[in-house]
């Protein structure tokens, strides 16, 4: 079904050592509304979604395991060169004394991922409502992550995650109305 490339969907830059802004992108890591949950989120919905429509998640669920690989990558490089003291003081001593520099799905206050982060109600319009709300979170901590930050390597990826939520924002409110188009159809004759 994919043909993985061995390249990031989006080129990764860091100018530097920064172990506080790898803290903060844990929240796109390990967050409620970080890649991972809504990779899980669309890909479990999929199945209870009109055929007209389940395309879009598919899509949009494999492009969110794209950019968890790319949110992945910052956090290794800004972390890659950090003394264990920079990591203590950043407030990443407790993963550093679990895992070294290992990742583990986690938001940035250190709470671990969890499977209540994924919606899912079995109606389409809920859950694709659901869906541009999760979108439009995650354009807004790109935005405050991108506010956080002055190296303009890091802000170009950011940006380039915070224009695909826009987009997927778009591709969803696209599937609410077709749905509402197919149910508002006679059905009978």
């Amino acid at each position: 079904m994919w043909i993985y490339e061995k390249k990031l969907q989006y080129p990764v830059r860091v100018s530097k050592c920064d172990v506080r802004m790898a803290r903060y992108l844990t929240e796109q890591y390990g967050g409620a509304d970080g890649e991972l949950a809504a990779a899980l989120r669309y890909m479990n919905q999929r199945y209870a979604i009109p055929d007209k429509v389940i395309g879009v998640l598919t899509d949009i669920s494999t492009e969110e395991f794209a950019h968890l690989e790319m949110i992945a990558t910052m956090i290794y490089k800004l972390t890659k060169d950090a003394s264990i003291s920079e990591l203590e003081a950043a407030g990443l001593g407790p993963n550093y004394a679990q895992r070294d520099h290992a990742l583990f799905y986690q938001n940035s206050a250190g709470v671990p991922w969890t499977a209540t982060y994924i919606q899912a109600k079995g109606d389409p319009l809920a859950d694709l409502y659901e869906d541009i709300a999760a979108e439009e979170k995650a354009r807004a901590t790109y935005q405050w992550l991108i506010d956080m930050t002055d190296d303009v390597d890091l802000q170009d990826s950011l940006k380039f995650l915070r224009e695909r939520e826009i987009v997927h924002a778009l591709r969803f409110k696209e599937s609410v109305q077709i749905i509402i188009e197919d149910r508002d159809q006679k059905k009978v004759f």
